[in-house]
């Protein structure tokens, strides 16, 4: 396939078109022999050390998940699992995948703040997402064995009596979020659970009865813990516990975890998401900070974890309010999102020319900083900002969901505008689905190869599932 035959989209901001283009172009500079560190169309996704004589490079656990969700959109151009692989490939004969690797010398990286070398265990959910954009039975029969020895590695090593996780602030990533005496970290026990879940998920898949009971029972055992011990009704929150199961006041970025895990009900939920519209805690101007705004270590320069803005919480936060049905909010928070971004790729009044950030600041355009770490942000970080040019520019911007095993397009509108996507390759069929104002009034037309279910949902007011069929065809929005 051509390099350029990326999927096209279609939005009526050009802004928005021109950022989800140049990333997927900048992404070929970030693919390289984990070796030497020049450039190899059939190398690992890697960024390179952050100061230009360093010869260090890594692959990164937390990075590898989170990118696998964008990368499942280049049409096959980047394959979505490599890192991945690369990670099972590590694994210890005690199941352990560690949180990082230099690829130069392909040892794990040691760290005196992670010791065990532990990262938010997600494979399961990243795997998942990738069966259903490829329909890939085999590799999911394939890769079960190492995630479940590895989940078995989580038990072992951080499971306590009272059913919950221990683990280091370090494996979450947020490095000097103020969670002293943290022991019970809400964040890392909601990705065991998405975990588990998603195991079930996978055990399903292959009609394994036995793996699917396992790992549900597995899912409600922590969500009963969790909601039990970790949510305060006082503050509608969630909070991470110290050696004695006490809740912690601090209020993180964390907190919102358990939205992506499906663990609060309606009314925890609705409690829980307002928090995201309250300047006074999560909903600042860019949203969403990793600190309460609230918190007395909040800053507004973002600090790192102290309030910066990262694209992989946002992606987390948005991915979380759609398991709650909350598109408007995902999308709206999605474009203001995206609009900090390309203030911060083209800053008035400023003299310095403009890049993509690992951090932007909570309370205005610009990038975050850290004091204390003169290599923060990195610039085109695209290993967590293609999930707000890409994943979720398709997903909730435009508002398209694909799963390919089910053979269904699920398209929310939240109004109608002139958007869409072009030349989207599903397997060995290319889908293009476009909204357009004609004489005739708003159409949608589509093309296809090979039939598939599309459902559309237009303002929460009209739905409908119809099959396309192979070829041209288009449907009148008031005719539905």
């Amino acid at each position: 396939m051509n390099k350029k035959d990326f999927p096209k989209i279609h939005f009526y901001d050009q802004d928005f078109v021109d950022i989800y283009d140049k990333s997927w172009s900048w992404l070929a500079d970030y693919w390289l022999n984990p070796k030497t560190g020049e450039a190899a169309s059939d190398g690992y996704f890697i960024y390179p050390g952050v100061s230009p004589d360093s010869k260090e490079l890594f692959i990164d656990q937390f990075e590898a998940i989170f990118a696998s969700f964008f990368l499942v959109y280049s049409n096959r151009n980047y394959p979505a699992s490599q890192n991945l692989d690369y990670l099972y490939s590590k694994q210890e004969d005690n199941g352990a995948i560690r949180w990082r690797y230099n690829t130069v010398t392909g040892l794990a990286v040691e760290d005196s703040e992670n010791p065990k070398g532990v990262s938010m265990p997600l494979f399961a959910w990243a795997e998942f997402n990738l069966y259903h954009k490829s329909a890939n039975k085999k590799r999911v029969k394939d890769i079960m064995p190492i995630l479940q020895k590895y989940m078995e590695w989580i038990d072992a090593e951080f499971k306590q009596p009272n059913g919950l996780y221990a683990a280091p602030v370090a494996a979450t990533s947020m490095r000097n979020s103020p969670r002293e005496n943290a022991v019970y970290l809400v964040d890392f026990n909601a990705a065991v659970a998405i975990n588990a879940a998603h195991m079930s998920a996978l055990g399903e898949i292959l009609n394994d009865k036995e793996l699917g009971f396992q790992y549900k029972k597995m899912y409600f055992s922590l969500k009963t813990r969790i909601n039990g011990m970790m949510w305060d009704s006082e503050t509608g929150f969630y909070h991470d516990l110290d050696k004695d199961e006490k809740r912690l006041p601090h209020k993180t970025i964390a907190g919102f975890w358990p939205l992506l895990a499906e663990l609060p009900n309606a009314d925890k939920a609705d409690t829980l998401i307002a928090h995201l519209s309250n300047p006074a805690t999560f909903g600042t101007d860019h949203p969403f900070p990793t600190l309460s705004a609230d918190h007395p270590a909040f800053s507004e320069y973002g600090n790192g974890y102290c309030g910066s803005v990262f694209p992989a919480f946002n992606f987390m936060v948005v991915k979380g309010l759609e398991k709650y049905q909350k598109y408007d909010l995902a999308r709206e928070a999605a474009i203001r999102h995206v609009y900090y971004i390309l203030e911060g790729l083209s800053p008035a009044n400023s003299k310095e020319r403009g890049a993509l950030y690992e951090a932007y600041l909570p309370c205005k355009e610009g990038f975050a900083k850290w004091d204390s770490d003169p290599d923060f942000p990195r610039k085109k970080y695209m290993h967590t900002i293609c999930l707000s040019t890409i994943a979720i520019m398709i997903e909730n911007i435009i508002g398209l969901s694909i799963s390919l095993p089910r053979k269904t397009v699920d398209w929310i509108i939240p109004n109608l505008e002139i958007m869409g996507i072009e030349n989207l390759s599903l397997k060995r069929n290319l889908i293009t689905i476009l909204s357009n104002k004609s004489t005739r009034g708003w159409e949608i037309q589509m093309e296809s190869e090979k039939l598939y279910y599309f459902t559309i949902n237009i303002l929460n007011s009209k739905k409908k599932t119809l099959p396309i069929p192979s070829g041209k065809c288009s449907m009148l929005i008031d005719k539905l």
